[in-house]
């Protein structure tokens, strides 16, 4: 879930979730909740209701600690996916590690689909996401679709590339770049490199491509290892978020 749905969308948004419906051979809707929004429970309700997709796939601040009951006594089936932290750093602030001779980083272009699908599967591949939370959709389907969305985004505005002297690929990230924020989509560390401090130099390139005054990221509550490494790095948490999917009677 982007920036702008989790904290500055001020509405609640409901939109067909077109690509996941192919993947998985089921209508779904996307609903989100930003934390400016003010949305009362009342609403969500009835645009639950409304909503005629096999699964509806909820997001709302976690500060609404009342509303999973009632959506849990409605209709549908209601499955608690997953929480999400958004964390947040002033472009320029971070605790950069030292340069590492014969390294270098930057934006390019392109980036190969195996390595790029490597990497989410080495970053998401375990943990999975909020579809692996739901039986009715396939585990492996849910990585399919995010190799596919990281190819996609890469192909539409490139990568930060993380190179050593031999000019291997180190890690990549994908950027979102708004006006107010850049956002960062994705973020991993080839299997062989993780371990070894890289991807502190991946943030250092990050923070160097920014086009915005503030840099921010998001994750699922328990990735803790990678939530310590921005810690480190200057992040601070801003927001969390659940996930709730809402199941149609069959």
């Amino acid at each position: 879930m982007s920036w702008y749905h989790a904290l500055e969308a001020g509405e609640l948004t409901v939109r067909p979730s077109v690509d996941a419906a192919k993947r998985f051979g089921m209508s779904i809707d996307r609903m989100s909740v930003s934390a400016s929004a003010g949305t009362p429970l009342a609403d969500v309700l009835a645009a639950v209701e409304k909503s005629t997709a096999d699964v509806v796939v909820l997001r709302y601040p976690a500060r609404e600690t009342t509303w999973f009951s009632a959506l849990a006594n409605g209709p549908r089936q209601a499955l608690l996916a997953d929480t999400v932290v958004f964390w947040s750093l002033p472009v320029g602030k971070g605790r950069r590690p030292a340069p590492l001779a014969g390294f270098t980083a930057q934006v390019e272009p392109t980036a190969d689909d195996v390595l790029v699908d490597d990497v989410v599967a080495d970053v998401f591949g375990d943990s999975g996401n909020h579809y692996c939370a739901n039986p009715v959709f396939d585990r492996a389907a849910a990585l399919a679709g995010r190799q596919d969305w990281a190819r996609r985004q890469i192909a539409d505005t490139g990568a930060v590339v993380l190179r050593g002297p031999d000019r291997r690929v180190l890690a990549l990230a994908s950027l979102d770049q708004q006006r107010s924020w850049t956002e960062i989509q994705l973020a991993g560390v080839v299997p062989a490199e993780q371990g070894r401090g890289r991807y502190g130099h991946l943030l250092a390139a990050i923070e160097d491509a920014c086009t915005s005054r503030r840099l921010v990221v998001s994750t699922q509550a328990h990735q803790t290892g990678i939530q310590r490494v921005w810690a480190r790095y200057g992040f601070e948490p801003v927001h969390n978020l659940l996930t709730v999917h809402l199941v149609a009677a069959t």
